[in-house]
Parts: structure tokens; sequence; C-alpha cells
């Protein structure tokens, strides 16, 4: 089990690119995550939710996702309160202390999917979630060391050096876990190094001296790595040279896969903006409204912020506007949420720009779908994505569809005048063609291709190209023991001194 001192130290990271580097070397390897707390989330094969870092490990590991692989997911719906999501399906939404109470039965799912994994497979790669030194939520933990000491499982502790206090970080960390939960942590990895090791190196001796434990590895920051986000947005725009279309898109407070952007956000020929709370709304091309887990208390957001009348504005200018599965309801008439499924009951006025109304209803619509979009003046190109929506849209506007997918359904809306795209499919922008489409109608024809799969598949070989050069295997598998030091020590006798791929 992977646990990290802080949240974003890199547990996601190092678990994913451990599962490709022993899916390489020829293990049958699986990730897991307990509890996972994201608006990030993936359809899984047997049509359940997961967290979207879990997905990527699952794409490493060379499988398809699957709801074992993050039994219990958490929604924040706002600040003290989540939709509960076990084995993939929505059960209730409760707040922080009702959901205290329920972790015996969320520990009860971990658990079963638990074993069904050690059953199926060689290796388990097991993420932790946050801090396992945080005092107030030890109490019926099943997402660090809660989880650890049921399963007896072995734990890594990795530590974000970039941010600072990577030493206090990890000793700090370890004076707060009781006598067993201490014996239970087997050794550390630091991450995101860059410098001179020969100067790090007294420290990493007198860490392992204060502490007992070995240094498993000192891992580089790697430039430029693209790996999807569990949660947090990319905190930098990347470097590029001319770009030929503006792209910006809000920052609601419950924004929820916002993924689907990452391939504006890499295009080299885009400039790709979120424009957060209190910063100026600048002209663009292309105005995206992303993805929302509080579709109504978003919009009243989007409002005070004085989106509402750059919309219209940028529209009155021949600018094109996409919503994307939320971001689609707030364009309609109207939104109503009569039992009270994202926050207080009631409805409000969308945007108006499209003639449709959306209701929100109990059942979540969970798919994974492909098909054809159509947008003006193009040919249909291929689409794919997921569906993740409790909105049931209906109106005039639907009439004239985005898509249509290959179950025979109609998704979306394209307006009469050509400038606004409406749909609830995730991942829009990720399939080449379609991505070029929609660039060419938002202005920009001809642009490079990106093919977003190839970047990631990539960008995880990179990684654990990285992770062989930077860990001491041998060691870690020595730390480890049983089937997971086995697979281990066959993936470390493959490479050279180096640690590069033999």
């Amino acid at each position: 089990m992977v646990q990290g001192t802080t949240s974003d130290a890199g547990k996601s990271t190092l678990v994913a690119g451990l599962c490709r580097l022993l899916a390489r070397g020829g293990v049958r390897v699986a990730p897991f995550k307990p509890q996972n707390m994201a608006l990030n989330s993936a359809v899984t094969v047997d049509g359940g939710e997961i967290g979207r870092a879990q997905a990527l490990q699952a794409v490493a590991a060379g499988l398809p996702p699957h709801t074992d692989f993050n039994p219990v997911l958490l929604k924040p719906a706002s600040d003290v309160g989540a939709q509960v999501i076990i084995h993939g399906k929505a059960v209730t939404s409760l707040d922080a202390r009702a959901y205290h109470d329920y972790k015996p039965t969320a520990m009860a799912a971990v658990l079963e999917s638990w074993g069904r994994l050690v059953a199926g497979y060689e290796c388990v790669l097991v993420e932790g979630a946050g801090s396992p030194a945080e005092i107030n939520l030890r109490d019926r933990d099943i997402a660090n060391m809660g989880f650890a000491e049921a399963v007896d499982c072995p734990v890594i502790l990795i530590a974000d050096i970039d941010r600072g206090g990577v030493f206090a970080h990890l000793v700090g960390t370890m004076e707060l876990l009781s006598p067993s939960e201490q014996a239970r942590v087997k050794g550390f990895v630091i991450n995101r190094f860059r410098g001179d090791m020969g100067l790090l190196r007294s420290g990493l001796e007198w860490l392992e001296a204060r502490t007992g434990r070995p240094v498993l590895g000192v891992l580089p920051y790697l430039h430029g790595l693209f790996l999807d986000a569990e949660d947090a947005l990319a905190d930098a725009r990347a470097e590029k040279g001319e770009t030929r279309l503006r792209v910006i898109a809000p920052v609601f407070p419950r924004i929820s896969n916002h993924t689907d952007l990452d391939a504006l956000r890499l295009h080299p020929q885009v400039d790709f903006r979120w424009i957060g709370p209190g910063q100026a709304i600048p002209p663009a091309d292309l105005i995206v409204l992303p993805g929302s887990k509080s579709v109504q208390a978003d919009l009243a957001w989007l409002r005070g912020q004085g989106w509402e009348p750059a919309i219209r504005r940028h529209l009155r200018y021949g600018g094109k506007l996409i919503g994307i599965c939320g971001g689609f309801q707030m364009l309609g008439r109207r939104l109503e949420d009569p039992a009270g499924l994202e926050g207080s009951s009631g409805g409000m006025d969308g945007l108006g720009v499209l003639d449709m109304e959306t209701v929100l209803e109990a059942e979540k619509q969970l798919a994974n779908v492909c098909g054809t979009l159509r947008v003006d003046g193009a040919a249909a190109v291929p689409v794919r994505g997921y569906e993740i929506h409790m909105g049931v849209s209906r109106g005039p506007a639907l009439g004239r569809p985005a898509a249509t997918l290959d179950d025979g359904r109609s998704d979306g809306a394209l307006s009469e005048d050509g400038q606004i795209l409406g749909t609830y499919v995730h991942g829009l922008f990720d399939h080449p063609e379609a991505l070029a489409a929609l660039l060419g109608w938002a202005g920009a024809g001809g642009v490079a291709a990106v093919d977003l799969d190839a970047r990631r598949e990539a960008d995880l070989d990179r990684l654990a190209d990285s992770l062989a050069a930077a860990l001491d295997l041998d060691r870690l598998a020595d730390c480890l023991g049983g089937a997971a030091a086995a697979a281990l020590r066959r993936v470390a006798g493959r490479t050279n001194p180096a640690g590069m791929p033999a």
C-alpha cells in the first residue's frame, strides 16, 4: 500500500507507474483504492463508476477499469456532504457525520472487493488517501492504516520534496502513527526531486538512521508528464509557441470531470485558460462550460462571477460555446431538482440559449459510448466517451442533436445558428478526429492532430522507465515479501544496472 504524507504527494502516480512496470514484466497486477473522494470519475466495464485515478492505473496495468478497483467513491456535493457510491452505484448522500457512522457498511464493501482482487491477481497495489497521520480521521478509518491493519498490508510512505519540508513530513507522519502502524511502514519514497543528489544524500542517511526505515528511491521531477488528474486542476499553463485558438473555461466550485478539457489544455496550437473566481473573463474564440456535481449552485456562482453577460456578448460577436454534461444543462431554459438530489429541492432558470429544460432524476445514467459527431461545415467524425449524469433533458433543441450514438440514441444539441453545442458525452475532445472537427468549427481548421490516448500511453511508459531507474526494486521486494516480492524480483531481473529496460 502506497500512503502519502500529504495529499498530492504522488500516491496515484507511483501506483500507476508500478502497475505499468509490473505489467510490462508479465505480472498480473491490479490497482486498488479502498475509498476515494473525487469529482473526476470514469465508467467501468461492469457499468459502474470509479475514481479517474484508478481508471488510469487500470490502463497502466493493461486492464479495463472495474468497480472492484475503487469500491467506495465519495463525490462532494457541498463542503460537508457527498454522494456515496458503493461498487459503482450511487446508494445515498450523507453529511460528514452521517458518513462516519456509515463507514462499517462501506468497509464491508471494501473487503468484498479486496477478497476478489487478491484471489484473481498476483499483485495488488493499494493507494491510500490523504495522510495516515490525520488524527481526527483515524476512528473507523477505511482509507489508510485502518484498511492496512485490517488486511495485514505492508506500507510505503511517499513524500513530495518539491513543496518543501520532506524530512519533517516523513518523520512527523511516523511519530503520529501507533506502534503497530509504524511497524507496518517498510520504507520511504521521495518524489519530485530536482537538484544535486550529492547534496541530498546526507539527509537520506539521517532519515534512515532516525527512523530505521530505508529510502527505497528518490524519484525525479518529470516535466511535462501527462496523467489524468484525480481531482486537482493543472496548476500551470503549458509552454506553447504561436497559438491559433483562444479557449476559456470557468472553474466551478463543484467542477467535475475537468479532464474532459485535457486535450485542449495540451494542444500545441490552443491557448487554453481556466478562469477562476474573481479573475477577469478575457475574450476568446471558444467558451467551454464543463461538468458540475451541483449544477444549480454552480450556475448561481457563474452568474455571480459575471459570466452570463460575458457569454451573451461572446455569442453576439460570433464566438462558439460548448456545454458538457452539467454545463450542457445550464444552457437550457430551466433546471429542476424536485427531490433535492444536488442540494435543496427546487428549480431555477438556465441561461436560456438552448430551448430545453432538465429535470434531475434519482437514477444515474452510466455508460461508455461511441458514435458520430457532426458540427456545421464538417463531415461526421467518430466520437467516444462516457455518460455520468442524473439529469434528463427534454425540449425542441434536442431535435437537432450534436451526435448519434452507436446504440441508436441521439445526444445533445446543436443550435440552429451553429454557435452552441451541448452534449452529455464526457471525453468529447479525446478522439483525434473529433478534436480536429471541433477546433475547425470553433475557427481553427487544419490544426495539428493530438492523440490523447497515445500521449497517455507514452507518458505511462516514461513514468515506468523512470521508476525502474530510480527505485531499488530488490530492496523494495525485500520490504514487501510474498507474491509482490516475487513479481518485483522478476521485473528487477529484466533491468540493467542503470535500471532501464534491458
